[in-house]
């Protein structure tokens, strides 16, 4: 019996159906806009009002761990989630082959959010993997774990997110498990497609399904704080302001 129909025998015994369908479903929605100008929307934007907007729809736990750091402050980006797991490992062989396979298989826009298995010895990304994913159209990388070759990443306008720098490199330390499947990191599952904007306050997941809606409301959001700040800078009272619909 293979690997699909024993999931499938499990499933149906346990009567996991719904709950694989909710964890491990990857949604392929399209988007009403090219991905493209949605990315570009978006990265007019920041995460506070993402966040507020995500509220909005009773999703309270999309903002990955506050431990995660920008390389550069002033990186704005958005992209579609690439995920990658690893986790530490002695083994060697094969590491090599699958991590070519995991790089073959990035694609243009796409944002990498790397989930580590809470590592903390080894380096996950460095010079090369940046150059590497730079060139092919990549928009940056989320490590939930560690970073090497800093002056090296630096010279590409690549944004990374990274959680810790450290020298040790990742063969015999740990291994690539898997990509482009379902991972969580803290409390947010990120799924393939989903769309991943990060700035220097932090990274957020945007489900797929509600990728555009979100960012319209976060646009009308943009454009209402912009009419508070007036206000403010007119020397209106907090009184005045906030009988107009302003908020502090």
């Amino acid at each position: 019996m293979n690997n699909e129909n024993l999931l499938q025998k499990e499933a149906k015994m346990m009567k996991l159906g719904k709950l694989i369908a909710q964890r491990e479903g990857v949604s392929t929605k399209p988007f009403p806009v090219p991905v493209k100008e949605l990315l570009k929307r978006y990265e007019q934007l920041y995460t506070g009002a993402i966040s507020d907007v995500l509220r909005e729809f009773c999703l309270l736990d999309q903002s990955l761990p506050g431990h995660l750091r920008p390389l550069r402050d002033s990186d704005v980006v958005a992209g579609i989630a690439f995920t990658v797991k690893s986790a530490p490992n002695v083994k060697i062989t094969g590491e090599m082959t699958f991590r070519t396979q995991m790089l073959d298989a990035m694609h243009e826009d796409a944002f990498v959010v790397w989930d580590t298995s809470n590592d903390e010895k080894a380096t996950l990304w460095g010079g090369v993997m940046t150059a590497t994913a730079y060139g092919k159209g990549v928009k940056a990388a989320c490590i939930d774990g560690g970073i090497r070759d800093t002056k090296q990443i630096l010279e590409k306008p690549f944004p990374v997110y990274y959680k810790y720098r450290i020298p040790n490199g990742s063969l015999g330390r740990c291994m690539i498990t898997h990509y482009q499947i379902p991972i969580k990191i803290g409390d947010v599952v990120i799924k393939p497609g989903d769309v991943i904007f990060a700035d220097c306050d932090g990274v957020v997941c945007v489900p797929r399904d509600i990728a555009y809606d979100v960012l319209v409301r976060a646009e009308e959001i943009r454009a209402n704080e912009r009419k508070i700040f007036a206000w403010v800078a007119e020397g209106q009272s907090i009184q005045q302001i906030t009988e107009k619909g302003g908020y502090f």
